[in-house]
């Protein structure tokens, strides 16, 4: 496998979140890094797989899992499927300080329609708000969320949690006498 392969299968899996949840733009110009215990790359079937302790890291950005594995189609970037106990990211968010962070069972992301997938105990958070449930799902292309519950330890009525702070107010202007 040459070097240069290496590092293309490389940025196509670091790419996962730089274009989700309008993240760093700043983060896709910067080196990627990924640490595994082992990496295996099928140039014919166009797969790589990342497994044993990986993380991820690309400016911002910062993914844990126990196994990465990404697909390449006639374009570049497919899919990529990361899974553990559990999968985490974070990375900041363009245009402000906040933060978002990710966990769950398993993390698909769909780069051609820009589709993330958090499923199994997934939560979501940015700031203070947060989303929790048996699957979230994120598109960045529409800006549009879906969040389906399902019974478990957290939630035994099986609902979709949410917490969202209140916007600080602008301050009013002050009184005439």
């Amino acid at each position: 496998m040459h070097i240069m392969k290496m590092g293309i299968y490389i940025a196509l899996c670091a790419s996962l979140f730089a274009t989700v949840a309008h993240a760093e733009k700043a983060d896709r110009d910067k080196p990627v890094n990924i640490e595994a215990d082992t990496v295996t790359l099928d140039d014919v079937k166009k797969v790589s797989v990342y497994s044993g302790n990986v993380i991820l890291t690309q400016g911002t950005l910062m993914l844990r899992a126990d196994r990465v594995q990404a697909t390449q189609n006639a374009t570049g970037l497919d899919k990529v499927s990361a899974t553990g106990h559990p999968v985490s990211f974070h990375q900041k968010l363009d245009g402000s300080g906040d933060m978002i962070e990710g966990v769950s069972d398993r993390i698909e992301f769909d780069s051609v329609n820009n589709q993330l997938e958090l499923i199994g105990q997934a939560q979501l958070q940015r700031g203070g708000d947060e989303l929790r449930g048996a699957q979230i799902s994120y598109n960045a292309n529409t800006g549009f969320y879906k969040v389906i519950g399902q019974p478990n330890a957290q939630s035994p009525t099986g609902r979709v949690r949410a917490t969202i702070l209140p916007k600080p107010r602008a301050a009013q202007p002050a009184a005439k006498p």
